[in-house]
């Protein structure tokens, strides 16, 4: 039988039992995957800054507070998500790369953010 030549060679640990999927690039469990976090900030914000907008459209008049920007993972959004909720006393939920805080409050969550350390800008009505 004849090998071939010029195929790539794979190696490195894929799925693990214990830690679930491993990143192809690092060999680190996909939750602790330091290439994916450097890929996620970059792409998370091209500006730096943390955006708050009100919005109410499409939510019979009332109004949310929307927070796009985050350079975080899933795992880390969640988390802010839920102190955000617990500092504002809202509900809220997470869509794709947004969080979003029930009513208007973006003055608290400003305040809030710029304590963790990030840039904050407010727009919207």
């Amino acid at each position: 039988m004849a090998q071939r030549t010029g195929s790539k060679k794979r190696s490195g640990l894929v799925y693990s039992t214990e830690s679930g999927r491993h990143c192809p690039n690092c060999n680190q469990p996909v939750d602790a995957c330091l290439c994916h976090r450097a890929d996620e900030a970059a792409a998370g914000s091209t500006s730096g800054h943390i955006y708050l907008q009100r919005e109410s459209k499409g939510r019979a008049g009332k109004p949310i507070t929307s927070i796009k920007g985050l350079p975080l993972n899933q795992k880390d959004m969640k988390a802010l998500a839920k102190k955000l909720k617990a500092k504002c006393g809202v509900g809220g939920t997470i869509e794709g790369e947004v969080i979003i805080i029930q009513g208007d409050q973006r003055e608290k969550l400003k305040v809030e953010l710029v304590n963790q350390g990030y840039s904050v800008k407010i727009s919207g009505g």
